[in-house]
């Protein structure tokens, strides 16, 4: 879609034992309206809404603070469950409320015809979440219970290329200069221009987003393989290959030529890509090469297996899948 990312950069602070839930919140509403100017009258804030099972109760005190230290809409503060606004890092450990900012990126006039609360917490690009404030309180035990930890952190999380498009008045992610170099290079060796159909857009925006988490992963010493992080690798790279191959016509190795776009981009941020420029273009090109040659056979074996049926045996599909890297 227009905001979600395989990789993608994080914005925050954290605080051990200092400040707490008045200042992270205090600030945030600072920079986000009065720093990086931003419409108040478009933002909304979720609280924890308690839960029964924990006994724990509504969040009231980050209630209080976001309507007295902020200019925030009373009516435009929601509170929601343990799914969308507790913290936990795994089944035990610290763990906690949190507070999120999500931004109403609709037109004026239909902001105007209706409040956009409902599409708080939604999946809905139009009313997204650009920040997340962690409000650490509580240690989850073994046995479930919460502990109150005798010092309160914060932790708050933002996402990088979802406020740079905020900021640049885009409404996708890919439309920001964060995306452009390499959407635009993905667009000089398909021949295609990105923005006449949405088959090919999607498509684009996949291998940009897919050619960062693969470059930066191998530059950090995370090689494609068969198994644990080399497999997730190995998986993100073939997904973008496929959606080269199928829908924007690449039927050579493609994803290594955008490696150096990447590099170029990310020079003063990530030096150690464009360090290893060579090494990550060279282990990218294998890969492509070594995949399009099993592609190849595996559009064969499918069109022999297809051959006279209309429906194709599970044991096949998953044969497919495993060994050529078809979707199932």
């Amino acid at each position: 879609d227009t905001y979600h990312h395989t990789l993608f950069e994080m914005l925050g602070n954290w605080s051990f034992g200092d400040y707490f839930k008045e200042e992270a919140i205090e600030w945030a509403w600072e920079l986000l309206t009065k720093k990086w100017g931003l419409n108040p009258d478009q933002l909304y804030a979720t609280v924890f809404g308690g839960d029964e099972k924990d006994g724990l109760p509504v969040d009231d005190e980050a209630i209080d603070l976001w309507k007295t230290k902020t200019t925030i809409a009373h009516d435009h503060i929601k509170k929601c469950s343990k799914k969308d606004n507790f913290w936990e890092m795994g089944d035990t450990g610290p763990c906690g409320p949190c507070s999120e900012i999500h931004i109403d990126l609709r037109p004026a006039e239909e902001r105007a015809k209706g409040d956009g609360i409902h599409l708080v917490n939604s999946d809905d690009a139009r009313v997204m979440e650009i920040w997340n404030l962690v409000f650490i309180q509580f240690n989850r035990q073994a046995d479930g219970s919460l502990q109150t930890l005798p010092d309160k952190h914060v932790d708050t999380g933002m996402g990088f290329e979802r406020v740079c498009a905020v900021i640049q008045g885009k409404k996708s992610n890919y439309d920001s200069d964060v995306f452009t170099p390499i959407i635009q290079h993905i667009s000089k060796l398909s021949g295609i221009l990105y923005g006449s159909k949405d088959e090919t857009d999607i498509a684009m925006r996949v291998i940009a987003d897919h050619i960062r988490a693969v470059s930066f992963s191998i530059a950090d010493g995370a090689s494609p393989g068969n198994d644990g992080r080399g497999y997730v690798i190995r998986r993100i790279l073939r997904r973008a290959i496929r959606y080269g191959w199928d829908r924007l016509s690449l039927k050579e190795p493609f994803m290594f030529k955008l490696v150096v776009t990447l590099a170029n981009q990310f020079e003063n941020v990530f030096p150690e890509l464009k360090a290893q420029l060579a090494y990550v273009t060279s282990v990218i090109e294998a890969e492509e090469k070594n995949f399009l040659r099993t592609l190849g056979q595996g559009i064969q074996l499918f069109n022999q297996m297809i051959e006279g049926k209309k429906v194709l045996g599970g044991e096949d599909a998953f044969k497919l899948h495993d060994t050529y890297g078809f979707p199932i």
